[in-house]
């Protein structure tokens, strides 16, 4: 099975979107829905999703949860719940109670300190989150990557996953000390990674070439059976397409043995999020 382990959908009327605005980002400023999306996994030959929110508010999770209670190709949601909250470890117990919740992600790329992870406080809540039996979802930039270590390392019960390559500065031709901690990463922790998002990082390198060094270094880092391949979409169409993107991250592990492949564009994913079943 072909799975699709990080997409969004949205709709910007909600009102809860900071980031999404008309300004900012106008292409993406407009409703994107499974009509949206059902054509292009059916091009791709792609069968079930993992959708991811957006919005920092529980509202987003619910409307996600009550999207994937109505597509059938939505397999899984990561969603949002306030860590910090004096109730987190209820809130995610009580959002965890949907069956086709399979992870949360605090936005740590946008919160102002870059240590957050490591605060003390928010012990309660990843004992919720494990004890829910749910996953963790890293949405961060390379300099938040020593932080991250740490708390992975330290942490060897929950089940994280590195959403887009920890975001690589491809665009300027960087690659270390990002390559470093994602070896260490994969060397030193249990954590997964998703092959996702790494398009929209290249600015105007938008070629294999250019995203070939980071690719393999993930391949190196993690291997096929820990990494999972992810659209990224609506963002993707920032820099490219989906046909576009899957088709170039076939050919940048077209080495991969059949089984490795298997893994990495459906496999990995599946088996991370428990998606059997849902």
């Amino acid at each position: 099975m072909r799975i699709d382990a990080h997409h969004h959908f949205w709709r910007p009327a909600r009102g809860d979107y900071g980031w999404l605005t008309a300004e900012a980002v106008p292409s993406l400023y407009r409703d994107y829905m499974p009509p949206d999306m059902a054509p292009l996994l059916a091009a791709c030959g792609i069968e079930r999703t993992v959708l991811v929110q957006a919005a920092q508010t529980v509202a987003e999770t619910e409307f996600l949860l009550a999207i994937a209670d109505t597509t059938p190709f939505v397999a899984g949601v990561v969603g949002w719940a306030d860590f910090e909250a004096p109730d987190a470890a209820d809130e995610i117990a009580r959002l965890a109670r949907h069956r086709k919740l399979v992870s949360l992600r605090p936005m740590l790329q946008d919160l102002p300190d870059d240590t957050w992870i490591l605060k003390p406080e928010l012990a309660p809540a990843f004992a919720a989150l494990k004890a829910a039996g749910l996953c963790y979802d890293v949405l961060i930039f390379p300099r938040h990557l020593p932080h991250v270590f740490r708390f992975l390392a330290e942490d060897g019960d929950l089940s994280a996953v590195i959403d887009h390559g920890a975001k690589p500065y491809i665009a300027r031709g960087e690659i270390e000390p990002w390559a470093g901690w994602m070896r260490r990463l994969g060397r030193e922790t249990a954590a997964a990674c998703k092959l996702s998002g790494l398009l929209t990082e290249t600015g105007d390198r938008t070629t294999q070439a250019a995203l070939k060094p980071y690719v393999d270094v993930l391949l190196e880092a993690f291997g096929p059976q820990r990494l999972m391949w992810g659209s990224d979409w609506p963002v993707l169409t920032l820099a490219g397409d989906y046909t576009g993107w899957l088709g170039m991250a076939e050919s940048l592990t077209a080495g991969l043995s059949a089984d490795e492949k298997a893994a990495v564009f459906g496999g990995t994913a599946a088996r991370f999020y428990g998606l059997d079943g849902r």
